[in-house]
């Protein structure tokens, strides 16, 4: 009886330490889905910790952190998925996305830009584009980016047109 009770512990403990960085990664995707920013951001934490270089853990960890408003924490890890993956598109507008947050118009101007050089179908990064140029007073290139938005499908875009564009 013993021996089945130490087996049956065994096994058990065995199973739990046998989580793996994409288990972790699974399980933050359902909390995230389940609206639990924080308990995303956790296992996204074991994640990345078990695999450092899960590019795509450390930019999901950002879209939460941004959630929860943790901007600068949310910066860092998309800088660093960007370090480790300079071609991602998503992960550029996301920096845009917090810089435009931060007011650093400039800065979010650029990342679009770098953006639509990846991907010139990303109606999302036209219309933060867009926005960044009516903070920035350039009414002309807003209009534009926002008719290019609509044009690929964003609702917000044709809003924004009824909005800025008079």
């Amino acid at each position: 009886m013993k021996k089945i009770i130490l087996s049956t512990l065994l096994l058990l403990s065995t199973l739990t330490w046998s989580q793996t960085a994409e288990n972790y990664f699974d399980q933050a995707m359902k909390k995230s889905n389940a609206g639990n920013a924080q308990g995303a951001i956790q296992d996204y934490n074991k994640a990345i910790k078990m695999k450092p270089d899960f590019v795509v853990a450390y930019l999901n960890r950002s879209m939460e952190k941004i959630k929860i408003n943790d901007l600068q924490g949310a910066l860092t890890d998309v800088n660093k998925t960007i370090e480790m993956h300079k071609d991602n598109t998503y992960a550029y507008t996301t920096r845009a996305n917090i810089n435009y947050k931060l007011k650093d118009y400039k800065a979010a101007l650029d990342d679009c830009n770098t953006a639509i050089k990846l991907n010139s179908g990303d109606y999302i990064t036209y219309n933060l584009r867009g926005l960044t140029y009516i903070h920035l007073e350039d009414k002309k290139n807003a209009c534009s980016d926002f008719a290019k938005a609509a044009q690929l499908g964003s609702q917000s875009a044709s809003k924004n047109i009824k909005t800025y564009c008079k």
